[in-house]
């Protein structure tokens, strides 16, 4: 390496990021004896680019002047060897002619002056005895390994045809499956509305906007355990009792636990077995004040979902003194 080299190319301004690497690591590899010949392979490695988008870079470099390509050939096999990387900084550097060179029929002109784009001093096919440039003499493309100008078909990849991996097109399952119970959902929503009776063309109360409302209706799935199907019996049912439509879900709090204490009192009864649901005059006994201190007293004792204001005053004196909860514990709850 040269540390002189490295120096110049840090010094260059007005380049793209990628295209300063490049010119770096060409520079890396720059032997004040030899010149600079890495392959494509070694330098594509340096950079971590790809071989295509290594000659877009060095295109604009060659472009800006910075350096100059000069293919090189054996002159028994014919086989074309590492290119020979004419610096900025070096002594004899020429623009590039666009007429082809008589010799190899690449397009390059001779060194301008005394140099030669051979190595310095040795033979031209063997390496750098000390950084190794010249190694990997073979083609540097997946095409044919014949040069030009026998074989005149590009040796360079066009970097519009690599091949890359396409952008996934098709959601992934789960994708699917949470979409899909997503519009499930938005189906039960405005069933929901609807049976409770408002417009849903027109705007919706503020209470039943966004998605504190679609959550809040979930908790009663969740965390009451009543299902789709219920909530909208409920819904309808408090709407003979409520002629106006609720502000928002917290007002069908109420009507949603008792629903869901009666579900579980019948399923309790029966032993998880399904009886005809009773209409509302047939509804049987009321549970007794023991009854009821139990089933808040478990709901506030669990990390379920607890709405406000149900737990009355009368209860909670209830649960204290039948020793079902501690004080510490309905603070904790939100019981005052």
């Amino acid at each position: 390496m040269s540390h002189a080299a490295t120096n110049w190319a840090i010094q260059q301004r007005g380049l793209k990021p990628t295209t300063k690497i490049v010119l770096w690591h060409l520079c890396d590899r720059f032997n004040p004896d030899y010149g600079c010949f890495p392959s494509q392979a070694r330098l594509a490695e340096d950079c971590e680019i790809s071989r295509s988008t290594l000659n877009d870079h060095l295109d604009r470099l060659e472009v800006a002047q910075l350096l100059r390509r000069v293919a090189r050939v054996d002159p028994v096999t014919k086989r074309q060897m590492p290119t020979r990387y004419i610096l900025g900084f070096e002594e004899g550097i020429a623009p590039r002619d666009p007429e082809p060179c008589p010799e190899s029929g690449h397009g390059d002109l001779p060194f301008v002056g005394d140099g030669d784009p051979s190595p310095r001093s040795g033979d031209p096919a063997d390496p750098c005895p000390e950084i190794i440039h010249g190694i990997g003499v073979g083609a540097v493309s997946d095409f044919h390994r014949e040069p030009c100008p026998e074989n005149t078909e590009s040796r360079v990849r066009i970097s519009d045809t690599n091949l890359v991996r396409e952008p996934l097109r098709e959601p992934v399952k789960e994708e699917e499956d949470a979409q899909a119970r997503e519009a499930d959902f938005d189906r039960f929503f405005a069933e929901l509305l609807g049976a409770l009776g408002l417009d849903l063309d027109a705007t919706l109360p503020a209470w039943w906007q966004g998605w504190p409302a679609r959550l809040h209706v979930r908790r009663w799935i969740d965390d009451l355990g009543l299902t789709e199907d219920r909530i909208i019996e409920i819904a309808t049912a408090t709407r003979r009792d409520h002629p106006d439509p609720p502000d928002g879900p917290k007002a069908l709090d109420r009507a949603m636990e008792r629903a869901a204490r009666r579900d579980a009192q019948i399923a309790a009864d029966t032993g998880g077995r399904k009886s005809p649901r009773r209409g509302k005059r047939d509804a049987g006994p009321r549970p007794s004040t023991d009854e009821l201190a139990a089933f808040y007293a478990e709901l506030v004792n669990s990390d379920r979902y607890l709405p406000a204001n149900t737990i009355s005053n009368t209860m909670r004196v209830a649960m204290l003194s039948r020793g079902l909860v501690t004080a510490e514990r309905l603070r904790a709850r939100g019981v005052r």
